[in-house]
């Protein structure tokens, strides 16, 4: 961990909301004057989408949940090199063709030879210099795996994150989203999704699921409708129709002041020492109240260094 150099990751499974998650951020960083180095989670797979496509048709239970399709050993190594220096390497993945040409017109001004198309990665470059925090949103912030396997364990990203958020709605909501935004989206029919889910769920049990035992705070969506069988679901529960569950790893480390928060978020209440309660659609205003001033301190905190 870094005063100096702050890192922040937003992590959570695929559809769980780290993209809502990250507006909210990049509205903090905005009203605090910060400049954040932002790098995304796709940017580490360790395959090219053919490649993932070929292996995963003879590998069943490969996925971009786990290890192998991964380059963890490279986050460790940005976020341990950021908070040594402020600065580190990272690269993009090219999700359609449209990022492909703005990629390789922004590397050509500078000098890169960039030939990269969609579905693959631009070269390893440094990150901005200067900036004020390093700011990860992924599935995979706050990844662990201490075996001695140096080629798909013997990692730690976790121990260098200074502010690890976790993005957690409840299974059957992140099911009935995963479907709904693979139909509309990508085109995959229902089926197509479950499947995935299914061939995956070795490592969301491995790999995913146990970062977030290791964040400072957890944000869990619940519904308050029947989600009994998500594989039937109609349309998804909207931010009304639940709850968000607010959880401090350790409340005194970022001085949560409870009252305050229950006075200004309408029909919240505390469910545990160390959890709010409030209704979905505040969830915005929530997260604004509490990360504004965890944000505000961290910053404090390294200008005085």
């Amino acid at each position: 961990m870094s005063k100096k150099h702050p890192v922040i990751a937003v992590t959570g499974s695929s559809g769980a909301g780290t993209t809502f998650v990250k507006r909210a951020f990049e509205h903090i960083f905005y009203r605090e004057n910060i400049t954040a180095t932002v790098v995304e989670g796709d940017s580490f797979h360790g395959v090219t989408r053919s490649e993932f496509k070929q292996r995963s048709a003879v590998e069943p239970n490969f996925s971009h949940f786990g290890p192998e399709a991964n380059d963890f050993h490279a986050l460790e190594a940005l976020f341990k090199s950021y908070g040594e220096s402020g600065v580190g390497k990272k690269r993009y993945y090219l999700h359609n063709d449209s990022e492909a040409v703005f990629h390789q017109k922004r590397l050509a001004d500078a000098g890169v030879t960039c030939a990269a198309g969609s579905g693959e990665f631009t070269p390893w470059e440094d990150t901005e210099s200067n900036s004020d925090i390093l700011f990860y949103e992924g599935l995979h912030g706050l990844v662990q795996d201490i075996t001695a396997d140096k080629r798909y364990g013997g990692y730690d990203v976790a121990q260098y994150v200074d502010l690890g958020i976790g993005v957690v709605p409840s299974v059957n909501l992140e099911w009935i989203q995963k479907i709904a935004r693979d139909h509309s989206e990508r085109g995959y029919s229902p089926e197509a999704t479950v499947d995935t889910i299914m061939r995956r769920m070795p490592d969301y049990i491995n790999h995913i699921t146990p970062q977030f035992s290791r964040t400072h705070i957890n944000f869990q969506r619940v519904p308050t409708v029947d989600t009994s069988n998500p594989f039937i679901a109609r349309d998804i529960p909207s931010p009304d129709e639940s709850f968000v569950i607010i959880r401090f790893a350790d409340p005194k480390a970022f001085n949560v002041d409870f009252p305050y928060l229950l006075a200004m978020i309408h029909d919240s209440f505390m469910s545990r020492r160390n959890s709010i309660v409030v209704p979905g659609g505040k969830m915005v205003l929530a997260m604004e109240l509490i990360l504004n001033p965890i944000i505000h301190d961290m910053i404090e905190a390294k200008n005085k260094l």
